[in-house]
């Protein structure tokens, strides 16, 4: 597997693991009906960076790098990852999460949180934990799932000794 920066020519293969995933409503704060332009503009375009995953040509993951808030905050990223479905279970997220705290470093961030990890997605809550991201807050009931209605949000945050 190898991860590298994303390119214009990704954006078809990045919208088809981004679609499943934004229109599921399981994970990700975005419009269930997000257009695939929007998707890509918000996942490839506005981040720093966005790279992707692949074996063989497959795809099998994305992440971006971007600031999180900006003046006195712009010193701390946030990212977002997404994996196959068929990839699930490789470590194909750890190997994202590594490599986006080594580019993350590299582009000047000193630490990278994410604002909103579900406590109901219990496999990314326990990933973060052991790549040594601390759980700094909870947001009660800040997210409106499908299935599940209304479920708890972690606030995670690591600094970049990298």
């Amino acid at each position: 597997m190898i991860i590298r920066p994303a390119t214009a020519s990704d954006h078809a293969a990045i919208w088809t693991l981004l679609e499943p995933v934004f229109s599921a409503g399981q994970t990700y704060a975005v419009p269930r009906d997000i257009s695939q332009r929007a998707a890509i503009d918000l996942w490839c375009t506005k981040p720093a960076a966005t790279f992707v995953a692949e074996e063989g040509g497959e795809l099998l993951g994305t992440f971006y790098i971007k600031t999180n808030a900006q003046g006195g905050g712009a010193h701390v990223c946030n990212c977002g990852y997404i994996t196959a479905q068929a990839a699930q279970g490789r470590g194909i997220a750890r190997a994202m999460c590594e490599r986006s705290q080594i580019e993350a470093a590299e582009l000047g961030y000193k630490a990278m949180q994410f604002n909103l990890v579900l406590a109901s997605n219990t496999a990314a809550v326990a990933l973060w934990h052991k790549l040594g991201f601390e759980t700094v807050g909870l947001l009660p009931r800040a997210f409106d799932h499908p299935q599940l209605g209304f479920v708890h949000a972690h606030v995670m945050y690591k600094e970049l000794d990298v």
